[in-house]
């Protein structure tokens, strides 16, 4: 199984890196091989997996913009079976180069296409905007995760981003699929939080993902020292939250695969 997985929202802040570093890593500890592709000019995926963005030479810039071969610019982390591609603050101008190309949309899609067949799961981390290189992610993805924080103003701007999967759909990649909707940074003392679950739930349905993410100490200080917080604490709450996400993803997709092998028989 190789699987692309777009995480978006163009909302800032709500833990789509979080997601991404976290995922991947509980991913790889479940023995998947997966590639984490940081789509975001900030690359706080390529330093919460523990490299310095000013070191870094060769990431996806140089393989959108220069056509640079994906695999050259792979770096290993220190978790066994994660891989990387990293970011950094050049990404800012690829979309004005990128907009001569033709096939702009398809450039990722494209770069990927090799790569990914070595790897069960990639994961790519976009950019809080609806801008072309989230399209491209988009584009090249088989599904996207889409996380909502558990606070105010959290369903606002969803429309947005569902009305450009729609298009991304209708034009660019038809096979695009919803993978779920994950409810981040949830507190269970505040009213809030619990609101914006049933909203959420209500809206989506089945789309939401059963695991919901707590807010935790972990989570957040686990990158400033470039680690998932599996290995910076592996008995924290946000640690065993993205282990039972991983476990989650896995037997949905796994239920797809089944269902989707016996229609072929019948």
């Amino acid at each position: 199984m190789s699987k692309i997985i777009a995480l978006a929202n163009q909302k800032g802040g709500v833990g789509k890196t979080t997601t991404a570093i976290n995922l991947a890593a509980s991913l790889a500890a479940l023995e998947k091989r997966v590639l984490v592709v940081d789509a975001d000019p900030q690359g706080n995926a390529t330093s919460g997996l523990g490299f310095d963005v000013r070191n870094v030479k060769t990431g996806i810039y140089e393989c959108l913009v220069d056509g640079v071969n994906a695999k050259d610019a792979i770096l290993h982390t220190e978790v066994e079976g994660l891989d990387l591609i990293p970011s950094n603050i050049d990404l800012v101008g690829a979309e004005i180069e990128m907009l001569s190309m033709t096939n702009r949309e398809k450039v990722m899609k494209l770069a990927l296409e090799e790569i990914s067949r070595d790897y069960d799961f990639t994961l790519i981390d976009c950019s809080p905007s609806l801008g072309l290189i989230t399209v491209n992610a988009l584009s090249a993805a088989d599904s996207v995760i889409i996380p909502v924080q558990c606070e105010y103003f959290a369903l606002e701007g969803l429309g947005k981003l569902l009305n450009t999967i729609k298009i991304i759909q209708s034009r660019l990649n038809p096979d695009l699929q919803i993978e779920g909707f994950l409810l981040t940074m949830f507190d269970s003392r505040l009213r809030l939080s619990n609101q914006v679950v049933e909203e959420v739930n209500k809206h989506f349905r089945d789309m939401v993902f059963e695991t919901i993410i707590n807010r935790n100490v972990t989570l957040g200080e686990a990158p400033s020292y470039g680690k998932p917080a599996l290995l910076y604490d592996a008995n924290s709450s946000g640690s065993k939250s993205y282990l039972n996400l991983a476990r989650e993803l896995l037997q949905k997709n796994s239920l797809t695969k089944m269902n989707a092998n016996q229609k072929s028989v019948n």
